[in-house]
């Protein structure tokens, strides 16, 4: 059974303008799945219905197979097991302190201010950021204050973390911080959910992808069985990750057999033209 599921979604905001249109998307607990589409695509808007802040027009959502409510109480359940992550920081940090920032959601669960104090410092551990505690959001750099909103939302113990563009605005060894911190909480049981435009990106690290674009999700499946379908990448604005295309051609060449692993990463492309070269 599905964790999340989206079923005919529709959404216009004010105005008239149409953000979902029909929309379905399934997500499985455990994996990792990016929702491919290019910028001012809707990607956001639907993570908003995601977690129940924005509610469709037609269409439903479900939750562990059941149509999901919002009332206050259904509302305040779901939350507490979809976290969300924006993609600017800024909108989510408002505290005076980055402990009492990332302890507002563990204290509105009800839970005592030694367990809320307790998540906390789990959270802050997770994200490396303790030295940070007791620091104004204000005067973080912008890799922190992407770290400190993840912890807000690690603190809550969400079954699914859903994050937009999780990777915009940081730098490289921000983002292989980004990414280990990210391969713990899947181990330790959260189901990924995240938006990008980066095609490489979403290969390297997503178990499943969709594609998204104006207002729909036309292909949803396993990443590399997407990401090399050509017409499919064409139809979403995208192109398909070279490391991809480089692997895809090695095993067309007969470099590499169909059992062979496809390279992931650039250092893993480089690894096998070494190979294939000496």
């Amino acid at each position: 059974m599905s964790l999340l599921q989206a079923q005919g979604l529709t959404y216009a905001y004010p105005g008239g303008v149409s953000a979902l249109s029909g929309l379905d998307l399934v997500i499985e607990p455990g994996r990792r799945l990016a929702i491919l589409g290019p910028n001012g695509a809707g990607k956001t808007t639907l993570l908003l219905h995601l977690n129940g802040t924005l509610r469709p027009t037609a269409g439903r959502m479900l939750i562990d197979g059941k149509a999901a409510g919002y009332s206050r109480s259904e509302l305040s359940t779901w939350r507490r097991r979809v976290g969300l992550v924006l993609q600017d920081a800024d909108d989510q940090l408002f505290a005076a302190s980055v402990a009492e920032d990332v302890s507002f959601g563990p204290l509105n669960l009800g839970l005592s201010k030694d367990e809320a104090r307790q998540r906390v410092a789990e959270a802050l551990a997770a994200l490396r950021i303790t030295d940070l505690a007791q620091r104004p959001p204000h005067m973080l750099s912008f890799g922190q204050k992407k770290r400190v909103a993840i912890a807000g939302a690690v603190a809550m113990h969400p079954d699914v973390l859903l994050l937009d563009e999780p990777t915009a605005g940081l730098d490289h060894h921000s983002l292989v911080h980004l990414l280990a911190v990210l391969e713990r909480l899947q181990a330790s049981g959260t189901t990924l959910v995240f938006t990008t435009h980066d095609v490489d990106f979403a290969y390297q690290f997503a178990d499943d992808v969709a594609l998204f674009d104006e207002g729909r999700i036309f292909v949803q499946g396993p990443a590399a069985e997407v990401l090399a379908n050509e017409s499919l990448m064409k139809a979403a604005r995208l192109t398909s990750p070279l490391v991809l295309q480089i692997g895809l051609r090695a095993r067309l060449a007969g470099l590499l057999t169909e059992a062979d692993t496809l390279p992931k990463t650039r250092t893993d492309a480089l690894v096998l033209f070494d190979r294939l070269t000496n």
